[in-house]
């Protein structure tokens, strides 16, 4: 895995684009991965839970979910809340857990109150894999299949520093406080700048609760009381599209250096625009992939990977059309 330790040999490279390659763990289901012997995985029901419905990096990561599935003839089927809320998915997990199925795969969108409920899924013999998300019980699922979102989060912070000439303030909105992958964004986020960074001051993390009208009110209100504002961390999707209208509103767009986090299509028309210029982008298709062929593996009585780490890109505007980087380029369909 790569080490927070190392996050200086990464600065000198920033300036272009950076990619994460794969764990030694990833490396050993991605790309070159080993033919299934599907005897005991084909026709097992699975499902995917995803985060929230109608989201492009969970479009993407179900996509591919699927096509995996099909080819290992497994029955997948995807569900999901319209909310990114805690007790909306504990009711779809309920439903789901009344059909019994082999599998499940699942986003937490909470890393403590989800637990009772998929351990009790799990002690009536469902395998559980977590995807994206994850909770803090470890007795929880035989596979987690995830960014490294420390390492995304210390990414953002190489690419902010840089867009902003390493100093002034910079700002993070993210969420809310108990996701999992958004606050392991914010700790790299503010590890790399207290260890690396003295002349940029980082001003407390601010939290929309996934809304990008509060993100671009918080945004103006931040400009508003500190005008050497030059850098904001969107730490997900919905505060990167709230910042950018935030800032354009005021015309502060391009003045105002932005990183998001993820690549969904409106974030890409922000950073084609030029009212963000970095984005932080996943492989949700390599998490989809893996964690079902993690499920496979346990059907069959092989070796299960509790840990995969998926690559990430920090791609700007001159990235978008080079065909190496599409695959962190978020779908909306299949």
């Amino acid at each position: 895995m790569w080490s927070l330790r190392s996050r200086h040999r990464l600065i000198a490279a920033v300036g272009a684009l950076l990619v994460l390659a794969p764990t030694a763990c990833t490396a050993a289901t991605g790309g070159g991965r080993p033919t299934l012997n599907i005897g005991n995985a084909a026709h097992k029901k699975i499902t995917l839970i995803t985060g929230v419905k109608g989201d492009p990096f969970y479009i993407t990561m179900a996509c591919a979910a699927e096509a995996e599935a099909r080819n290992l003839d497994m029955d997948l089927t995807v569900d999901g809340s319209e909310q990114w809320d805690a007790s909306a998915q504990r009711a779809v997990i309920d439903s789901v857990g009344a059909s019994r199925p082999d599998g499940l795969l699942i986003s937490p969108v909470d890393g403590d109150a989800l637990t009772p409920s998929l351990r009790q899924l799990q002690a009536a013999g469902t395998k559980i894999g977590l995807v994206d998300t994850s909770v803090n019980d470890p007795s929880v699922g035989i596979t987690r299949a995830s960014s490294d979102n420390e390492a995304g989060g210390v990414l953002a912070a190489l690419a902010v520093a840089k867009q902003m000439g390493d100093q002034g303030s910079v700002l993070v909105i993210s969420v809310k406080p108990g996701v999992t992958t958004t606050d392991a964004r914010i700790k790299g986020f503010n590890e790399e700048m207290a260890a690396h960074h003295p002349r940029i001051t980082v001003l407390p993390t601010l939290y929309d609760n996934d809304q990008p009208a509060t993100a671009a009110a918080q945004v103006q209100s931040t400009l508003a009381a500190h005008p050497d504002l030059r850098g904001v961390f969107a730490g997900n999707t919905n505060a990167g599209r709230g910042i950018a209208a935030g800032l354009k509103q005021v015309g502060k767009q391009g003045l105002v250096k932005v990183v998001g986090f993820d690549a969904e299509p409106d974030e890409i028309a922000s950073l084609r625009a030029g009212t963000i210029q970095v984005l932080v982008a996943q492989d949700p298709a390599g998490i989809g992939t893996q964690a079902v062929d993690q499920l496979a593996a346990a059907f069959e009585g092989r070796p299960v990977l509790k840990e995969i780490d998926t690559p990430m890109a920090a791609i700007t505007k001159d990235d978008l059309d080079n065909p190496r980087f599409a695959k962190y380029l978020y779908r909306t369909g299949c």
